[in-house]
């Protein structure tokens, strides 16, 4: 006959199991016996078994085997107890207490009769535990064959703990039936779902300030989520504005910016805020990143200003819905061990493998910089190169994204006095609407 396990396997608190479902942590004691009439060997959970032995930690005899059809009760054997079983897929193992060892078992998915016989197990328990230097206490055989579903019974019945286990089967209650079960397995998905819902929409409440953005916002492009470090609010303040204030708010943060970096020479600067109130392209270099830059760089009227870095206010961290009990699930990797039974809370499993590393002909060096607290304020830029952007980013196609775009590069270049320029963009958002300047009239002379 074939046998899978033959000879010895480690125990502990008197417990081994067989498990086929990739997707569980193995049978809770309880549940396990709930209904059966015998105890030993516990079937009531779908696609496993809970092996109760006599020992409590140390190595015990054990064999399985698979039969065509039911074999007869070697009287070799003290106790014996029968249960019907249903591997939950194609990957039955014998699996050792915690996932320490595993014996796959090669059974089909369809219904066994299972039989398992036990001997020694009173003075095993006596015992308590064996040194691998000591003679074997207990042995047990599990045996396998096909069969149709049928109530559990107890075989042969000699040993005390047997007798204990079996009431123990006796006075838990019987498992619900499979129509409640599933019902109870749908409420509680559905909870779950609900609760990582809840859950996925306060984070985001949280993310963007303490509302939900709009989809237009969710959709926008550009500097979005660094205003929002900033002020939330002010993002959708300028959200819910008219394209009309909207393009109000782009020009105006560039004219700010441009003037906080003394850009007030420069007549390509000014030829491209004036083509911004006209709504018209930016003219050259302005039209070009490369060319932009340039000029910035060779212009000498650019004057040589630096700023601190603007340090948005702090905000309380994030805190999950007390109703909500979920978690998102995570991807199982590819070597995750059979863990059941009480030792599923006690293991970690396994960290992921890491990125292969470059091979030396594909090696290239990088640079990088963490940063692990707050902008350090003492820290000096360019004050122009933080006030250019916001000119370029007013002339963004979109409106709103020209906004939050020229708004952000403007807080950059005010630096720790960015909460000035946020009070006069907020001007426009309730309605004191700022104007520019008529054709022809000198945008410097405009505060």
């Amino acid at each position: 006959m074939p046998r899978s396990v033959e000879g010895e396997v480690h125990v502990h608190y008197g417990q081994i199991y067989v498990e086929s479902d990739p997707d569980t942590f193995g049978p809770d004691l309880a549940q396990a016996f709930a209904g059966q009439s015998a105890g030993l060997c516990g079937a009531a959970i779908p696609g496993a078994l809970w092996l109760s032995t006599g020992l409590h930690t140390g190595s015990v005899g054990f064999t399985v085997e698979v039969h065509d059809q039911a074999p007869p009760l070697d009287p070799v054997w003290e106790d014996a107890v029968e249960v019907s079983f249903r591997p939950a897929s194609a990957g039955s193992a014998l699996v050792q207490w915690a996932g320490e060892a595993s014996w796959e078992l090669d059974l089909e998915e369809t219904d066994y009769r299972v039989r398992y016989c036990a001997k020694g197990m009173d003075e095993a328990r006596r015992q308590d535990t064996r040194p691998d230097d000591e003679l074997r206490l207990d042995c047990y055989l599990l045996q396998f064959w096909p069969a149709p579903p049928a109530p559990d019974r107890v075989l042969k019945q000699t040993s005390m703990i047997a007798a204990y286990w079996h009431d123990y089967a006796r006075r838990q209650p019987a498992p619900p039936a499979p129509a409640e079960r599933a019902e109870a397995e749908r409420q509680a998905r559905l909870a779950r779902e609900q609760a990582e819902e809840e859950r996925r929409l306060a984070y985001e409440r949280w993310r963007w300030g303490g509302q939900l953005p709009s989809q237009v916002l969710r959709d926008v492009g550009g500097n979005v989520r660094g205003l929002l470090a900033f002020d939330p609010a002010l993002v959708h303040a300028i959200d819910a504005a008219a394209p009309e204030a909207q393009r109000a708010i782009a020009l105006l943060a560039a004219r700010r910016a441009c003037e906080a970096a003394g850009l007030t020479e420069p007549d390509w600067i000014a030829a491209g805020l004036t083509a911004l109130a006209e709504g018209r392209p930016l003219p050259p270099p302005l039209d070009d990143p490369a060319h932009t830059w340039r000029a910035l760089a060779s212009d000498p009227r650019v004057p040589d200003r630096t700023v601190s870095r603007a340090v948005p206010p702090k905000r309380p961290p994030f805190q999950t819905p007390a109703r909500d009990d979920a978690h998102a699930p995570m991807p199982k990797p590819a070597s995750v061990p059979r863990i059941v039974g009480p030792a599923a809370a006690m293991v970690k499993p396994p960290s992921p493998p890491a990125a292969p590393a470059p091979q030396p002909e594909e090696a290239t060096s990088y640079t990088v910089e963490v940063t692990l607290s707050e902008p350090d304020p003492s820290l000096r830029m360019s004050q122009p190169r933080m006030a250019l952007p916001a000119l370029l980013g007013a002339a963004e196609a979109d409106p709103l994204q020209a906004a939050l775009d020229a708004v952000y590069a403007a807080v950059t270049a005010y630096g720790e006095a960015y909460r000035a320029l946020l009070q006069e963009i907020w001007s426009v958002c309730r309605g004191r609407q700022w104007m520019p300047p008529r054709r022809g009239e000198s945008w410097r002379r405009t505060r």
